[in-house]
């Protein structure tokens, strides 16, 4: 904005300094020519009528009669007598006193130019060959001649030209000088919006998407009246509103977390107590009907499963909260293969492939909640997939980065699934799951939760036949176990 604005200044001065100037050139080159016109009015034929009149002198000054009678006459005044179309006489009066009149080399172009003057009582331009250009003007003679009178036009032209080099001069510095002073003006005009952008900016950076949000101060406000005033203010009072609104919902999600933690960690007992008596009851030696044996299978199968999605939820509520994980060394490589070959023995019916580096992998984190991460992948993979697909799980090291991918052929995951995958309660429908039931959506916000505690990522690519979850970690060094 504040380029636009200086140079739109600019361009302005730029375009009244030019208006100026060829309004001064013009009534220059105007006056001027007017002046020149009134010299040939008073001069008269006087001269062209001498080249071919003799004109008496005194004997004082002359010896005789002379052509061309060169007395009062300015230095480069012409003259020309015509008849009959033809030039009969063209002189020039030369520098000197009592100087004799100088005869003029007339060309075609020049003769055509003259027999062109109308003998009107008007002053024209003409340019002649052999002296230049000239302002003339044409009288009829005595004699049915035609009397042509010049003045030279060179004083008129050398000064506007001289007026074109100065007012060039004087508005290219007044524009330079303009323009950096502009540049300056505009700078401190808008310091207010300024500082209203660079607070902007630094708002647009903070983390908004959860958690307790400090913003930053409010930008300086100016004169309210100003349109910049009115700016910095309303964006004042907008960044109040948020502030406002971002610290209701922390208190709301606090409170939801906490809610979670608590409920939670209260579920875990009974549940565990209902999942418990069923379990006793299943061990009773005496006759049991069959539907109630099967109704307390039932009971301890959905009790166990209620568990595990209590305890999730209480890990999910405590990774919130920021409860730090254990920072020990991990062998990534080790839970690998004990993943892999837990979920060989759970899904046989899938083809299982292994990539490793040739050096074991640690990192620095729980080893608890990674196997956890890796049992959560693995199993997406074997719940979501049709049988016979091939599940490949690589390990490797970029740089100081290890990372882990899970990559399967099954169908993949739908497209409005994908942006919210790993966000919790996210259910994949049954194209990808080929029939199978699935969980209570819970597995891959738990992944993405616990990598990102342990300070990585995870990022989901699929399509029809390729799906690969891609898991990046900090490694200890070089990667390599000590």
């Amino acid at each position: 904005m504040r380029a636009r604005l200086t140079a739109g200044l600019v361009v302005l001065l730029a375009v009244s300094c030019a208006a100026v100037g060829v309004a001064a050139v013009y009534e220059l080159n105007g006056f001027l020519t007017g002046r020149l016109d009134q010299q040939l009015r008073d001069v008269g034929v006087r001269f062209p009528a001498s080249l071919e009149h003799p004109t008496a002198t005194p004997k004082s000054d002359h010896d005789g009669d002379e052509h061309g009678d060169t007395r009062k006459q300015s230095t480069g005044t012409f003259g020309a007598r015509l008849l009959g179309g033809d030039v009969t006489n063209a002189s020039v009066v030369p520098s000197g006193t009592n100087a004799t009149a100088q005869n003029v080399n007339v060309t075609a172009a020049d003769r055509k130019a003259l027999t062109g003057v109308p003998a009107d009582g008007r002053a024209h331009t003409i340019c002649l060959t052999g002296v230049g250009e000239y302002r003339v003007m044409a009288a009829r003679g005595l004699d049915g001649d035609v009397l042509i009178t010049g003045l030279p036009m060179e004083p008129v032209t050398a000064a506007v030209h001289r007026l074109e080099l100065v007012a060039s001069a004087v508005f290219g510095a007044a524009l330079a000088i303009a323009g950096i002073a502009g540049a300056f003006w505009v700078r401190w005009s808008l310091r207010p919006l300024s500082r209203v952008a660079a607070t902007a900016t630094r708002v647009s950076e903070l983390p908004l998407a959860s958690g307790e949000v400090a913003l930053p101060p409010r930008a300086p406000e100016s004169d309210p009246r100003s349109e910049v005033g009115r700016v910095a203010g309303a964006f004042n009072r907008m960044l109040g509103h948020v502030e406002d609104a971002l610290t209701k919902r922390h208190a709301s999600e606090e409170r939801l977390r906490s809610f979670a933690a608590d409920a939670s960690h209260e579920l875990r007992t009974p549940v565990a107590s209902v999942r418990g008596h069923a379990e006793l009851a299943l061990l009773h030696p005496g006759p049991v009907p069959p539907k109630v044996t099967r109704a307390l299978e039932r009971i301890a199968a959905e009790s166990a499963r209620m568990g595990e999605m209590v305890d999730d939820l209480l890990l999910l509520a405590r990774l919130d909260a920021g409860r730090p994980l254990e920072q020990l060394p991990v062998d990534l490589t080790h839970l690998v293969l004990d993943s892999v070959t837990d979920a060989r023995a759970a899904g046989p019916d899938r083809r299982w492939t292994l990539e490793l580096a040739e050096e074991p992998v640690t990192v620095t984190g729980d080893a608890h909640r990674l196997q956890q991460v890796l049992a959560n992948l693995l199993a997406n993979a074997r719940l979501h997939t049709p049988v016979d697909t091939k599940v490949t799980v690589s390990l490797e090291v970029d740089d100081t980065t290890a990372v882990l991918t899970v990559h399967d052929d099954g169908p993949g995951v739908p497209e409005d699934v994908q942006p919210g995958v790993f966000e919790r309660f996210t259910r994949a429908d049954r194209r990808r799951t080929g029939g199978a039931g699935g969980g209570a959506g819970l597995g891959l916000s738990i992944v993405a939760a616990v990598v990102e505690a342990h300070g990585g990522t995870v990022t989901l690519e699929s399509r029809p036949g390729a799906t690969r979850f891609t898991v990046r970690l900090p490694t200890d060094g070089d990667g390599s176990a000590p």
